[in-house]
């Protein structure tokens, strides 16, 4: 039995917390002492500083990434008789949202970042398509050069999902800012991280912004006057609040999610039977997860956790093979790269208070697997 060491957790949010904890509270006192507790101040504080990072002129608050891509949706008018393209590798929010407003999900496949293929994405283009959802996945950003020509070619809305790639970069512009809106989750695993859910959308197009924050009310256009039927997706003060102190953290903590993406790389370049990410020269990613691929992924997650590194799987069972999925007609083998990917990718540690003898110590783990 391998000799007993400390645990490497695959996250470790008391860390992030613990040197914040005073400043958390201290913001939730202030909003407890207001009792403006439904959209307070700072929740337009919270949105005009976000729609400033990600340069765009708006940002609506919502209670989480789900309710971002839905409300997108609806608020651009797509629904039934329309057709979506996403990603088939994507957590399966990218596409419930599509058939949460009565449309048609439709896949397609991915490249080697995990990201859409602007190819694939071309080819299930037909008459019926409305919109593509390109999903930033792993907080590496897409193609949104190739996928933007491809949208203004077929007059089709491009929706970010960006829920894992707060401040990622694509030809210096920040994701969120290249399509009619862009849809961020704030969960607590999320690289800005609400103490809870939450989640924002991101546009330059002030009526879709007014239309957004109507929608997300109960359709309430004012106190008295429900101009159409919706639900409540707030966001709650506490939780800007919380988040408001977090951004001024964000900065720092991506770049140690970078530093240590990069430590990785470095440690972990040229492994026979194993492959790494890195960001191309037009990226800035930001890591929300660290995935290298393994030809004996279950075997070395395994052999970590029993060396006591905890691992993750994003995603084990592509979209198309998914229960929920059944009636949109696709098997196995319709989506070659995404299941391949599915059956050898693995998320290393990557958080930004991670020691860097525990992350030499997870690559040291991994290349003795491979080595033997």
């Amino acid at each position: 039995m391998p000799q007993a060491a400390a645990r490497i957790p695959y996250v470790d949010l008391a860390a992030q917390h613990r040197p914040l904890k005073a400043e958390l509270l201290a913001a939730a006192g202030r909003v407890i002492d207001s009792g403006q507790f439904i959209l307070g101040p700072e929740v337009a504080e919270f949105e005009t500083r976000f729609a400033a990072l990600h340069g765009v002129a708006h940002a609506v608050g919502v209670a989480n990434g789900t309710d971002a891509l839905v409300l997108a949706l609806r608020a651009l008018g797509v629904g039934p008789g329309d057709e979506v393209i996403t990603a088939a590798n994507s957590f399966v929010a990218s596409a419930s949202c599509i058939a949460l407003v009565g449309a048609a999900p439709v896949l397609a496949d991915v490249r080697a970042d995990y990201n859409l293929d602007p190819a694939a994405v071309e080819k299930a283009v037909t008459p019926r398509t409305r919109a593509i959802i390109p999903v930033h996945l792993t907080g590496r950003p897409c193609d949104m050069d190739a996928l933007m020509d491809l949208a203004r070619r077929k007059n089709l809305l491009v929706i970010e999902d960006a829920a894992q790639a707060v401040a990622a970069e694509y030809g210096g512009k920040k994701v969120g800012s290249f399509g009619a809106a862009g849809c961020f989750s704030l969960h607590p695993l999320k690289t800005l991280n609400a103490l809870g859910d939450a989640g924002v959308i991101t546009t330059g197009d002030a009526a879709l912004a007014a239309k957004l924050r109507v929608l997300r009310n109960l359709g309430l256009a004012t106190r008295e006057n429900c101009s159409s039927f919706s639900g409540n997706s707030r966001l709650d003060t506490l939780q800007a609040a919380m988040l408001l102190v977090k951004l001024g953290h964000l900065e720092a903590w991506t770049e140690g999610r970078r530093r240590n993406a990069a430590r990785y790389h470095g440690l972990l370049t040229g492994v026979p039977g194993l492959s790494v990410p890195s960001d191309s020269p037009r990226e800035r990613a930001v890591y929300h997860t660290y995935i290298v691929m393994s030809e004996r992924r279950d075997a070395l997650k395994a052999f970590l956790a029993e060396r006591g590194v905890d691992t993750a799987v994003h995603y084990p069972l592509p979209i198309h093979l998914q229960d929920a999925a059944a009636s949109l007609g696709w098997k196995k083998g319709a989506f070659p790269e995404a299941e391949r990917q599915a059956s050898r990718i693995l998320s290393l540690p990557v958080y930004p208070e991670l020691p860097v003898e525990s992350l030499a110590r997870v690559a040291a783990l991994i290349k003795e697997f491979h080595s033997a």
